[in-house]
């Protein structure tokens, strides 16, 4: 009976190592497919148009974007990005590398896509968001987000409170901010890059789309590191 047992004692580990692996795989699978099917419920929220997603449909550019860098710069980056997404948060500090490793030679657009399902938060800060370029214009809408990302734990985790203190702390006017925040003002522009992130073929966040001068147009899918992103970067600016 001993060598019975030992086969067993051998199998058990193995089988629970197995299992877990299969429920990691599962685990990972379920996420990305809520992600996605968070993002379809956002679209349909939105009333997209009957298209099919593609980076073509991106909407243009234009003076009511949020843009970090000079607008006439060879290349564009135009990123969906969700304030409590962690992967956003990773993107961020990515971007902003890329915009010291390529001074002048790329503009970045921010555009909202709050996913509210996942981060039911995020809608919120986004529209504080709008409030702070609202009150200070396009370099306190960057300040703002900047340090969201540098406190948010992410996954929900920023205490509203927070919001009003990021906005004193970046020289708003605190009151003014909180009547802003407890207004509908920038509601309709956040849902206007809803539609657009969707539309643009956007299923989660972050999502960029890089524009070179040609109108060639470059997916970013995903938080990429550094490199893959510099790699585009470079075949963007050829």
């Amino acid at each position: 009976m001993e060598p019975e047992k030992q086969k067993r004692d051998y199998l058990l580990p193995a089988s629970i190592l197995i299992a877990g692996l299969m429920v990691t795989v599962a685990l990972v699978y379920n996420t990305g497919k809520k992600t996605e099917n968070q993002a379809a419920n956002l679209a349909d929220s939105a009333g997209t148009n009957a298209q099919l997603p593609s980076p073509a449909n991106l909407k243009p550019i234009s003076a009511a974007d949020h843009i970090l860098g000079d607008p006439s710069a060879p290349l564009k980056i135009v990123e969906f990005s969700d304030l409590e997404c962690p992967f956003c948060k990773i993107f961020h500090a990515t971007l902003l590398q890329a915009m010291q490793t390529y001074a002048g030679k790329i503009a970045w657009i921010y555009r909202q896509f709050p996913i509210p399902d996942l981060h039911p938060k995020a809608p919120h800060e986004a529209q504080a968001a709008e409030c702070a370029a609202k009150l200070g214009g396009n370099d306190k809408f960057w300040a703002f987000i900047d340090k969201v990302f540098e406190i948010t734990p992410s996954n929900n985790g920023l205490d509203p409170a927070e919001l009003p203190k990021i906005a004193g702390k970046i020289g708003l006017n605190v009151e003014q901010f909180n009547s802003c925040l407890a207004s509908t003002y920038g509601q309709d522009k956040i849902q206007n890059d809803i539609t657009d992130a969707v539309n643009s073929g956007a299923k989660g966040t972050p999502y960029a789309v890089v524009i070179n001068n040609s109108g060639k147009k470059f997916v970013v899918n995903g938080a990429l590191p550094f490199d893959q992103v510099s790699a585009i970067i470079n075949a963007a600016l050829k």
